[in-house]
């Protein structure tokens, strides 16, 4: 039987524990460490057996980790860990801030290569599973149109802009597709929709003792780049309701690619996801690659790496000639 694939965390918030629930379902992986910034010592692995270790011990490791999965955040832990950590191991991460994934992707593809180590980059829901499947639809229909809606759920970005406004003591956002565009687009009429048109999004907003709601609602809707673009509603409950009512992270979406075979044939292509819990999921997307990304390596594959230079084979714990008796 084949050594299972040993598996490092860096980062332990709540996509890091994904990795770990999603880690007990693959038996061909084994996870030999989790890497924090927090004293060890503070962190509560699923299982007891489980090493923590600081993350500045990692660069000692490099001999006992087949793959290490990066679970920092876009924003400011991926554009300085990435390229670092690309190379000295094998990586697969989850940056998604769309348009910085080209400068992304060179950053960690010059020191991977150096090293002779492969580092997929931007898995994840979107960009990852939606992006495959937008290049996949728009191959197969040329003469089409795509539309990504996303939601209902909760955006974590957009919530923590929320929670950054004067006068908030906490906060979510939830992003939801207006059902008339959907019905539109899946009607195969290619309906040129601006983003007002497309989704909604509501907030659910604690106020700080003696904070102008008002204010507050108007700081919100005419935020740029996240709500002034959009009808967004502003809903003030508790504290004791946001913790009740508020504390999961459900999310989800469609891409929707309708287009012409020839005159009068409409075809409709439709990928969707409904998401219990959006980190839980990203975190099963970044374990399959994570397969992917050792037998890549294994097979001489260097440098920075997406999700479109993967065959979909190489996520399978399955061989190849199960996959062709079972799923073709």
């Amino acid at each position: 039987m084949a050594q299972p694939i040993r598996i490092a965390i860096a980062g332990h918030g709540n996509l890091g524990r994904g990795v770990e629930a999603s880690l007990l379902k693959n038996p061909d992986m084994q996870l030999v460490g989790i890497y924090t910034r927090r004293p060890p010592e503070q962190l509560t692995p699923l299982q007891s057996a489980t090493p923590v270790y600081a993350m500045d011990d990692l660069s000692g490791h490099t001999a006992d980790i087949d793959v290490l999965i990066l679970c920092g955040g876009s924003k400011e832990d991926l554009p300085r860990q990435g390229p670092a950590l690309a190379a000295l191991f094998n990586t697969v991460d989850s940056f998604d801030t769309h348009a910085r994934i080209p400068e992304y992707f060179a950053a960690v593809d010059a020191p991977a290569r150096a090293g002779q180590k492969t580092a997929l980059i931007s898995a994840g829901w979107d960009p990852g599973m939606f992006s495959v499947n937008r290049v996949m639809a728009e191959a197969l229909l040329p003469d089409g149109a795509t539309d990504t809606f996303w939601g209902k759920g909760l955006s974590q970005g957009h919530s923590d802009a929320i929670r950054r406004v004067p006068g908030v003591a906490g906060g979510v956002q939830y992003t939801l597709p207006v059902p008339a565009a959907v019905d539109l687009v899946r009607s195969g009429t290619r309906p040129e929709l601006t983003t007002r048109q497309k989704h909604t999004r509501e907030c659910f907003v604690v106020l700080q003792d003696g904070a102008d709601a008002d204010a507050v609602r108007q700081a919100i809707q005419t935020m740029p780049h996240y709500f002034d673009a959009y009808d967004t509603s502003v809903n003030f409950i508790s504290a004791r309701a946001l913790q009740r009512d508020h504390s999961a992270m459900p999310h989800g979406g469609f891409v929707i690619r309708s287009g012409n075979t020839s005159e009068g044939n409409t075809q409709v292509i439709e990928y969707g996801l409904k998401l219990a819990s959006n980190p839980e999921f990203t975190a099963s997307v970044l374990v399959a690659y994570a397969r992917a990304v050792h037998r890549l390596h294994q097979l001489g594959h260097y440098g920075a790496k997406t999700v479109f230079d993967v065959p979909p084979g190489l996520l399978s714990a399955k061989s190849a000639e199960q996959l062709r008796a079972e799923q073709l």
